[in-house]
């Protein structure tokens, strides 16, 4: 799955949550209402990451020579 399917799952389930479902299940995890906080949290993280890769800065190459 990619982060960006990650992410859709994420919004998902917080609109669910926050138009009502007290519980929302997002593949073998089950998100309850007060769980809104990590699902904010895991959104940012990867939404963060998403954009770190888009903007080239996922990997490195790094030579050093003597």
């Amino acid at each position: 799955m990619t982060l960006k399917e990650q992410v859709t799952q994420i919004n998902t389930a917080i609109e669910k949550i926050e138009n009502g479902a007290q519980e929302y299940r997002i593949g073998n995890r089950t998100v309850r209402r007060g769980d809104l906080a990590t699902l904010y949290a895991e959104r940012r993280r990867l939404q963060q990451e998403i954009a770190m890769n888009e903007s080239s800065g996922g990997m490195y190459a790094v030579s050093f020579y003597r």
